[in-house]
């Protein structure tokens, strides 16, 4: 009795042969979206951006998210978005955008006098 073991390793399987009927190429991989990436911490109520990466769809996305940015369970949610639906503003246009907030003195209240039973204000 003549019996042969071999050993295979990651990556030693042809991809035709490793049983996959999905056959993905590094071009199809090349036009995957970037997903920008958010996560909300256990401590904070907000979701802070952590990063980007390339997913097909928005599932495979928060995945790999999970994965990548939350390895020691550091959040409890996981925002994903494609890149292509975000608008930021102009850095440079900030003056412009900024300048019709500075007129409306009642969004800072310095001309109230505070009683002086107030103390931690």
């Amino acid at each position: 009795m003549n019996i042969q073991v071999r050993k295979f390793y990651y990556g030693d399987i042809p991809e035709e042969k490793a049983g996959s009927n999905v056959h993905k190429t590094e071009k199809d991989s090349a036009n995957w979206p970037l997903w920008e990436i958010f996560v909300r911490s256990k401590q904070g109520l907000d979701h802070k951006h952590v990063g980007s990466l390339h997913a097909t769809d928005a599932a495979m996305a928060i995945e790999n998210a999970r994965d990548v940015y939350t390895r020691r369970q550091e959040g409890i949610s996981i925002w994903v978005v494609e890149s292509k639906y975000i608008t930021a503003s102009n850095p440079e246009e900030a003056g412009e955008l900024y300048e019709p907030a500075a007129d409306k003195i009642y969004r800072h209240p310095t001309f109230y006098d505070l009683p002086d039973e107030v103390n931690h204000m």
